[in-house]
């Protein structure tokens, strides 16, 4: 029996013709009114943003683990002639190193295996192991001097997704949402994607709550798509259920929980028939969006043969683009594999050809299609690596977490391209020039979208929240 038909059989005459009359449709209409109130946070009166913005959507190619700057970004031609030299304390300044390697007797400064290349016509250096995204440096700002205090993966990786170390805080992506809500009706309008990478070490674990509301409206977290089955889970009808009985159970459903809401006040009741709105619109419009079959020949000449394969960081840039395109607002990719305590010489090359064909591939295509302008592309891992060796002098040497210094980059809207911010030392382990925390980056990425980060709040047990807590400057040196 349906649950739902018993339910309405329960309620008394004068409830039900006064349930039905406000209930037609009021699925629809209130997915549309909480779009609209997600776009102006339900707090804001001053429209959708601050001020003009510069870009309209984000791309985060997140690289989980800690890719290390000093092979990828960060040239350090000093470091040969110091290969095997013990790291001065002077340079270490008594810093905080984790518990792998805080038990070593030394510390010796290993040289990256690896060469340098000049990429774009500002001739910016990065590793030739990134062949592809040498070609397009003229479109990236690349940011040398990122700093955080976490050097564990947990707490780094939080802070730098939600502005804290502790759980529980909004990620960039829900933020994102809360503030601007979506350009697609059916889409939401934070998606996540993870692939696996191909070196050895593609274990580090990745929580749902990196991609939560936290305390926002549950409609703000991001979607997982999945690359076998269903691409978002129970997406497909159970046997014998229609989309004509589906749609009906949808309205009874939608009038019962507008009843609800009607007597209790709960938002987050109106966020589930938003859902619920959502989930059924995405039974149509996902099958569509995932099925790669309709792209040219020249696409996948373009991003490799890689991104044929669902699941690969390649298929899921050419999926960030087809979502792009149909309105979704964040797109946050996550590869894993970049823990490279050991084996770092065998793995590296490994990560990068996972990568490096299909970002360059990302950027030429949102280009080619006008909407590079418009789109902002991050790229970054938790933390960096340090300069010694783990457990000492090896040729497949690794290297522990560094968060003193690290390198991320940026593209696309509002963005300076063929620009290199900051400095480090010649061991690439201490900042010298423009620091760039990671509350500094998220102030940048709001800015970028016309939001003033210290005026994107919300209030949650009688505080004022925002993405960058109390702290945040937004790095102008990084924009157009």
């Amino acid at each position: 029996m349906n649950p739902v038909l018993v339910s309405r059989q329960l309620l008394n005459r004068r409830r039900l013709l006064h349930g039905t009359a406000r209930g037609i449709g009021v699925a629809a209409l209130s997915s549309l009114l909480l779009r609209d109130a997600a776009a102006t946070g339900g707090q804001r009166s001053d429209g959708p943003t601050h001020f003009p913005p510069r870009a309209k959507r984000i791309v985060y190619l997140f690289q989980s683990g800690g890719p290390s700057h000093l092979e990828l970004w960060d040239r350090k031609p000093r470091l040969k002639e110091l290969h095997g030299t013990e790291l001065p304390d002077s340079i270490r300044r008594g810093q905080r190193l984790t518990g792998m390697t805080s038990g070593q007797s030394s510390f010796p400064v290993i040289a990256p295996k690896f060469g340098f290349q000049r990429g774009g016509q500002a001739g910016t250096w990065l590793s030739e192991l990134l062949p592809h995204t040498a070609r397009v440096m003229d479109e990236v700002c690349l940011i040398r001097s990122m700093h955080t205090e976490a050097i564990n993966h947990d707490p780094a990786i939080t802070l730098i997704q939600t502005g804290s170390q502790q759980p529980g805080r909004p990620s960039l992506g829900a933020w994102v949402s809360y503030g601007l809500g979506s350009e697609a009706d059916d889409l939401p309008a934070f998606a996540v994607l993870i692939s696996h990478g191909s070196g050895k070490d593609a274990n580090q674990g990745l929580l749902e709550r990196l991609w939560g509301a936290g305390f926002l409206p549950s409609s703000h977290q991001g979607v997982k798509l999945r690359s076998s089955g269903d691409p978002v889970l129970y997406l497909t009808d159970p046997p014998g259920i229609d989309r004509r009985f589906r749609r009906q159970m949808l309205d009874s459903l939608a009038q019962l929980n507008q009843q609800q809401l009607d007597s209790s006040g709960n938002p987050e009741i109106a966020t589930r028939i938003a859902q619920y709105e959502m989930a059924f619109r995405m039974q149509q419009s996902v099958p569509d969006l995932t099925d790669l079959s309709s792209e040219a020949a020249g696409t996948y000449a373009l991003y490799g043969d890689d991104a044929r394969q669902p699941g690969t960081f390649a298929a899921n840039c050419l999926l960030t683009r087809r979502m792009l395109e149909r309105g979704v607002r964040f797109v946050q990719l996550y590869h894993r594999g970049w823990d490279q305590h050991g084996g770092l010489v065998s793995n590296l090359p490994k990560q990068c050809r996972d990568i490096d064909r299909a970002q360059a591939a990302l950027i030429t295509d949102l280009k080619q299609r006008g909407m590079l302008d418009d789109t902002l592309i991050i790229w970054g891992g938790e933390f960096g690596r340090t300069v010694y060796g783990q457990g000492g002098l090896k040729d497949d040497y690794g290297r522990d977490h560094h968060g003193r210094c690290f390198s991320m980059w940026l593209a696309g809207g509002g963005i300076r391209g063929g620009h290199v911010h900051g400095e480090t030392d010649d061991f690439g382990y201490n900042i010298v020039r423009d620091p760039v925390h990671i509350h500094d980056l998220n102030a940048t990425i709001l800015h970028c979208l016309g939001l003033d980060h210290r005026r994107l709040t919300f209030r949650q047990q009688g505080r004022d929240y925002r993405l960058t807590d109390v702290h945040g400057e937004v790095v102008h040196s990084l924009l157009s």
